[in-house]
């Protein structure tokens, strides 16, 4: 009577954990096109900024998003095969590919977070170098358009302010026609409208350019990180609830072959 009330009460467990497990592979599934919607809207809204970057830590962390999001899809969908099925070696294989998956959200988490220490340093001995030295230069049309983008986007002028642009070697050029500042920095941009830098005509923003972009990236790079962190750490209970399912039906398999 007593191993028949445990074989049942076994039962029950298995099928609640099945059940379980199958939810959580939905919400799996669910959770890895919102990881790869963030690693997207990372890149295109403003993907341009990326050229002004000395380093590719911010587009890699992105990358990696896209390709944990795509693998979760996948692999959310394999799981709830594989808990239907009720086969060890399938669970076994989705618990392999939930772990890759958690150490590749938790690589573009963390690589999130250190690019975000070292944000301002960079952008401080970077953005400046490329603004007053690339801008309107011979084969950097790619920096040219992101630095008139990044200026009417954000309503800036300059790295730290206007006066930055009078030590580019654009502005001290023959082709900047006299212009005290690049037209993008014009509140209503017309040709030639950069010969007067007065703050009636010109984005004056104490900070810059650099104070704008940094608070963006910022922002983009705590989503990165709350993301790809908060999604690793919910793999890991799926882990848990995978093993704990896969030793479950051993032990069944075990009273089932002890019984004949």
């Amino acid at each position: 009577m007593g191993s028949l009330y445990k074989d049942e009460q076994d039962n029950w467990i298995t099928v609640c954990l099945k059940y379980l497990l199958f939810v959580f592979n939905f919400l799996f599934w669910m959770g890895g096109g919102v990881v790869m919607g963030v690693g997207i809207w990372t890149l295109v809204d403003k993907g341009e900024y990326l050229s002004l970057l000395a380093s590719s830590t911010f587009a890699v962390s992105a990358y990696i998003l896209i390709l944990a999001g795509g693998l979760v899809m996948v692999t959310g969908f394999l799981g709830c095969c594989a808990v239907i099925r009720e086969q060890r070696s399938c669970l076994s294989t989705y618990f392999s590919c939930l772990l890759l998956i958690f150490l590749i959200e938790l690589v573009a988490g963390v690589l999130a977070y250190v690019y975000y220490q070292s944000l301002s340093e960079e952008l401080k001995q970077h953005l400046s170098k490329t603004m007053t030295e690339n801008y309107a230069q011979p084969g950097k049309e790619s920096i040219t358009h992101s630095v008139d983008r990044l200026q009417q986007d954000f309503k800036c002028c300059g790295s730290n302010n206007s006066f930055d642009w009078a030590h580019s070697v654009y502005i001290m050029s023959p082709k900047a026609e006299k212009r005290l500042v690049p037209d993008s920095c014009c509140k209503t941009t017309t040709p030639q409208c950069g010969k007067r830098d007065h703050p009636s005509n010109i984005y004056k923003v104490e900070g810059g350019c650099i104070t704008k972009l940094e608070q963006f990236l910022a922002d983009h790079l705590l989503i990165i990180g709350a993301v790809g962190i908060g999604v690793a750490c919910l793999q890991l209970v799926g882990a848990v609830l995978t093993a704990s399912f896969i030793y479950l039906l051993y032990k069944e398999e075990e009273e089932d072959f002890s019984d004949v």
